[in-house]
């Protein structure tokens, strides 16, 4: 294995050497071969998610194969004016030289994906090096086996076999991978392997975006339709089984709030799954056994009170929506991200100390704030932090190419989607084209040094201050 990926690696940095990925009518054609391998693969994609994950064919397709097609389509269309030069104000001493930043590819780059949506945080981030003209590899995760295996079938098949290459295996294999130097890495997964691969990078000074999970908070407060805020936190939370870095991991709200809001969402779980969820077509599974257990076992320590759900089934790897109450901000739930169908509701008395209980820990990659009261909305967004931030909806703002993705402080470093990709996967190379008109004025720099000619430079290359009158800090 050791060296078939040193092969691997020598390949794509003898193609990148070449400068074939570099012209925009190959980044277009490569785009455009995966565009085609999801579209003509659709069906095998469903196939595997659901063998997986028991992902249902809606899931599948909004959550993986539509992000997919949406990102390719999306650098389609804008790769030409992204890779215009971008020119950078001037000062008096370089008023006849053309000063601008240009996006360069970094060079033979490696992607890690995870299994939760193994076909989305694989092949978004590829859509992102291919349009900045790099070479990549793909490690998909091992744990959503049937979508490692079809990846390292399809990606050959389409794209350039000199340029992308996917490489299969568990940690072992991908600690051995990550002792090879790249250009940069690309990382979606937890905290404990995020650090692990941070400390690989180092050895090479290797860049990283590390997109990680984190407690993802559900402040619900204020006047709000209950019936509605319910359905969208049910459907964001339970998508994909509640598998999902975005999914709201836990509700803050008041005593009141909530005895409101557990009526509205069992209406609203009976509505999505019906009385029997298990037997719901649209109702996923946990990846595997080991996961299974992680969850059950939390669910067994939890000093919470389960009043919707629990039930579960170890042989098909099934764990009902589940909603717990009481739950004390010390519990296991509350320890680490959830990662499955399992929500605590915490309770609070006021809306400050609702930003304060998640000021207390760790920045989330997304928080969501339930209410109508915009006053409500805009003081928990200017009073927190976390990587995204949505109102009155969940993890929806991922899908919009427009919006950086990423988290913040142990929820992730660095972004993508859409340009923000683009830029991930590039070198912002500040470029200065000199004329030689300015000669007679240049002599000034040269030695024998003199005062009068320092105050000339000095007034030539100083920025001066303007506006700052009008200027708001928030």
């Amino acid at each position: 294995m050791e060296e078939q990926q040193q092969e691997v690696i020598t390949r794509l940095q003898r193609a990148f050497r070449s400068r074939v990925t570099r012209p925009v009518q190959f980044r277009l054609a490569q785009l455009e071969a995966l565009h085609r391998l999801v579209a003509e693969s659709e069906d095998q994609i469903v196939a595997a998610l659901h063998q997986d994950l028991g992902k249902p064919k809606f899931e599948a397709v909004l959550s993986d194969i539509e992000m997919v097609n949406n990102e390719i389509v999306f650098a389609i269309n804008n790769l030409q004016s992204w890779l215009q030069p971008e020119y950078v104000e001037k000062n008096l001493a370089t008023k006849l030289d053309d000063c601008f930043v240009r996006r360069e590819p970094l060079g033979v780059v490696l992607i890690i994906g995870a299994w939760n949506y193994p076909i989305q945080v694989t092949l978004s981030p590829l859509v992102a090096a291919i349009a900045a003209g790099n070479c990549a590899i793909l490690k998909p995760s091992e744990v959503s086996q049937a979508t490692e295996k079809l990846l390292a079938k399809l990606i050959p098949k389409y794209l350039s076999q000199e340029c992308y290459a996917v490489l299969c295996g568990g940690a072992e294999e991908t600690k051995k991978l990550l002792e090879n130097q790249f250009d940069h890495i690309f990382y979606t997964g937890s905290q404990p392997v995020a650090r692990s691969i941070l400390q690989a990078a180092a050895v090479h000074l290797t860049p990283v975006t590390l997109e990680l999970g984190g407690k993802c908070p559900c402040l619900i407060y204020g006047n709000l339709d209950i019936t509605a805020a319910a359905k969208r936190l049910a459907w964001s939370k339970f998508f994909n089984v509640g598998q999902s870095c975005v999914a709201p991991d836990y509700v803050l709200c008041t005593t009141q709030m909530r005895d409101d809001l557990l009526p509205a969402l069992r209406d609203a779980l009976e509505a999505f799954y019906t009385s029997e969820p298990q037997k719901s077509p649209d109702m996923g599974r946990i990846v595997t056994g080991r996961h299974w257990k992680r969850l059950i076992d939390m669910l067994k320590k939890s000093a919470g009170k389960v009043v919707i759900g629990g039930q579960s089934d170890e042989q098909e790897r099934y764990i009902a929506p589940t909603v717990l109450v009481d739950v004390p901000e010390d519990d296991v739930l509350m320890d680490g991200e959830i990662f499955g169908p399992i929500l605590p509701i915490l309770t609070i008395q006021t809306l400050e100390e609702g930003i304060d209980f998640m000021n207390r820990r760790e920045k989330p990659l997304a928080l969501y704030v339930f209410s109508d009261e915009s006053k409500v909305v805009q003081t928990v967004l200017e009073h927190t932090s976390s990587g995204g931030f949505c109102s009155n909806d969940g993890i929806v703002h991922m899908a919009l190419q427009g919006l950086p993705f990423g988290g913040v402080g142990t929820s992730g470093m660095g972004s993508y989607h859409g340009r923000w990709g683009f830029e991930t996967f590039s070198h912002r190379r500040g470029c200065m084209m000199r004329s030689w008109l300015l000669e007679p004025i240049n002599v000034l720099r040269y030695p024998p040094y003199q005062d009068r000619s320092l105050g000339w430079l000095r007034w030539a290359t100083t920025v001066r201050k303007k506006g700052w009158g009008s200027c708001t800090v928030m």
